[in-house]
């Protein structure tokens, strides 16, 4: 079921209550700048392009935060980990394709290192340890990844959930997937640049505004307005 269907089943008055109570909730317990990966790629010496997609719940949250990190120069919205003729978001909110709604990050790694990337994708994007599901959403499609596109991105990242499993990071299992990138597949236009174009849905205030807002208080000086 979609998120979209699942709002139109809750009474308004209802879905007011449980929206304010999870954003208080937020506030109350809301997240820490988790330790920069004690191993990372270096910065490059010229400014360059890579890739790498994440997947961590609703890709509009994703989004956001990723648009507002400075030396990303490009998110999409989109899906990885299914076949290219399922990569449709009502066949996807299925959670039967094998996709997962994904971020792909395009960056210039001589402004922002693929550490500090995982940095923030783990600390402020969603919820590591949360499995098959994030926030109000459920199902495979919402499940944590990270699609790697080099060997070096994979060495980093899986070295990364070593060290924040080590330090106790979280209180339960990180449950994030490291898979290699076999592809992506943009997603539907009315959903890239959601969060900027609809402030004011309910969705995009109570779930993935904080996000940005953790961000900015976590990271300042990667944060960036777009």
């Amino acid at each position: 079921m979609t998120r979209f269907a699942r709002l139109l089943m809750v009474p308004a008055a209802a879905l007011a209550i449980g929206l304010a109570t999870s954003c208080a909730l937020a506030r109350d317990r809301g997240p820490t700048a988790l330790p920069a990966p004690a191993s990372d790629l270096p910065r490059a010496a010229k400014p360059s392009k890579e890739t790498v997609v994440f997947a961590g719940g609703c890709f509009w949250g994703i989004q956001a935060v990723f648009q507002h990190v400075n030396g990303v120069i490009d998110a999409t919205s989109g899906y990885s980990g299914g076949d290219g003729k399922t990569a449709q978001y009502e066949l996807v909110s299925t959670g039967d394709t094998g996709h997962a709604e994904s971020v792909r990050v395009t960056y210039d790694p001589s402004k922002v290192t693929y550490g500090q990337l995982l940095q923030v994708f783990f600390s402020v994007a969603h919820d590591p340890t949360q499995l098959n599901r994030q926030g109000p959403d459920e199902g495979t499609q919402y499940r944590s990844v990270v699609f790697y596109a080099t060997p070096d991105q994979k060495r980093v990242t899986d070295a990364y959930i070593a060290q924040l499993t080590q330090a106790k990071a979280f209180p339960t299992r990180i449950v994030t997937q490291v898979v290699p990138l076999q592809a992506f597949y943009p997603a539907e236009a009315y959903h890239q640049n959601y969060a900027a174009r609809h402030p004011h849905d309910p969705y995009i205030a109570f779930n993935d505004a904080p996000k940005v807002d953790h961000l900015h208080d976590l990271f300042p000086s990667l944060y960036r307005t777009p």
